[in-house]
């Protein structure tokens, strides 16, 4: 297809770190034209951040702000908020994770926004919503993490909280505006008007831990959880406990050695002991005498001894490496999954292939690895391209909204563009 569906949507990107820039990062891969706004000095802070070559962009910033323009500006001048309010005046889109009350500060309110274009979307990320006595707080990934309820209930029961690899509080926060900025875009083509899209970052963290909340309602009802490995030898108190690697669903599940771990420290796999396909679970391990011994062929009944027979199955897979596994384990319709090294992600040719991996080049540092579109589409992929420099599209940016090279030289001259 000629136009990708987000093409002729204009997006200003006023973010920063991961939260926004991994939100507007994919409205650019689907076909928006963003421009991002970075301060004349320095820009976007993760320009700079865990560098892993002097004087280039780091990955961190090239990894969340491909397909993007850059827009080098001083706000704070009279000169470049003018050029802010003419980018707003023309905009579908504007998105923000600045800290809170940083908008109202540059004199760019929502309702000065929506004085200057009743169109546009306004899509803000914070760490509380407005009703939080936490609402003024600035909050970063772990922080809404252990706000949200994921931290309370990873790790292991004996150890303390856990916040997860995951940017739960980041990217996922950024996603969850992603979807409510394409759904406003939706309703302005009923309305013909723009609102503002508000996502906090402990809200989106509770919401992939919605079964987490589930546990507690069961909790306070049952008083144990069967699931859990605590049940039924350990102890529950009032809130829901950390569960080590346990699937967290009906079907009993955990992380089991492979051939290698001695020295491997991912030569694991995920088993899911799953009831309806027990049978074939116990043919598949080399068990069958478990299929119809009453000490095991039921739900209730395995979960007494659910970890000597993960112990059994650790036995099965001693001589196996976590491939070998798989492969046999996925012919009895087992599931289970390896335990992926990022080295292992980053050189897998099946990712490479459906464009979940990417290589793309970048003007200062060369080709580099980046993760590309989660979402596959049956009539596009999206191309996936490097991050812009620091401030590489303002004199276009400038030209189109009017500005000659002598105004673009002036604004250069008084540091307000760079």
């Amino acid at each position: 297809m000629t136009d990708l569906p987000l093409t002729g949507i204009k997006v200003i990107d006023f973010t920063g770190v991961q939260a926004g820039p991994a939100c507007t990062q994919m409205l650019a891969w689907f076909g928006a034209d963003v421009l991002k706004v970075e301060r004349v000095d320095g820009g976007d802070v993760t320009r700079r951040q865990l560098r892993d070559i002097p004087n280039v962009d780091a990955l961190y910033f090239t990894m969340l702000n491909s397909n993007k323009r850059s827009l080098a500006i001083n706000t704070r001048t009279p000169e470049g908020k003018e050029v802010m309010e003419k980018l707003i005046r023309d905009a579908d889109v504007l998105v923000e994770n600045f800290a809170p009350g940083a908008m109202d500060r540059m004199g760019l309110s929502w309702e000065h926004i929506q004085d200057l274009n009743p169109r546009l979307i306004f899509g803000s990320v914070k760490g509380f919503n407005d009703d939080s006595p936490w609402a003024d707080l600035k909050v970063y990934e772990n922080v809404a993490q252990s706000a949200g309820g994921a931290a309370s209930t990873t790790g292991f029961w004996d150890g303390p909280p856990t916040i997860s690899a995951a940017a739960l509080g980041d990217s996922n926060s950024g996603m969850h505006l992603l979807i409510g900025i394409l759904t406003a875009l939706l309703a302005r083509q009923k309305t013909g008007v723009g609102q503002k899209v508000s996502v906090a970052m402990q809200d989106a963290v509770l919401n992939l831990c919605r079964v987490k909340l589930r546990d507690q309602e069961r909790l306070e009802t049952v008083g144990h959880l069967e699931e859990y490995p605590q049940y039924p030898d350990g102890t529950f108190t009032d809130v829901v406990p950390r569960a080590g690697n346990a699937s967290g669903g009906g079907q009993p599940g955990w992380v089991l050695k492979c051939k290698g771990w001695e020295t491997d420290s991912n030569a694991y796999i995920y088993f899911i002991v799953q009831d309806q396909n027990w049978a074939r679970t116990c043919l598949a391990i080399d068990k069958p005498e478990w299929i119809d011994d009453p000490a095991y062929d039921t739900a209730p009944a395995r979960q007494w001894h659910m970890f000597d027979i993960f112990d059994e199955i650790e036995k099965w897979l001693a001589d196996k490496t976590k491939y070998e596994a798989v492969e046999i384990l996925s012919r009895f319709k087992v599931p289970c999954g390896p335990v992926l090294s990022m080295k292992e992600i980053a050189d897998d040719p099946a990712l490479r292939k459906s464009g979940t991996v990417v290589e793309v080049e970048h003007q200062r540092r060369g080709t580099y690895l980046t993760v590309g579109s989660p979402i596959k589409f049956s009539d596009f992929t999206p191309e996936i391209t490097g991050a812009p420099l620091l401030g590489e599209h303002t004199d276009e940016v400038l030209a189109n909204l009017g500005y000659d090279a002598d105004a673009i030289r002036k604004l250069h001259e008084g540091q307000v563009v760079a």
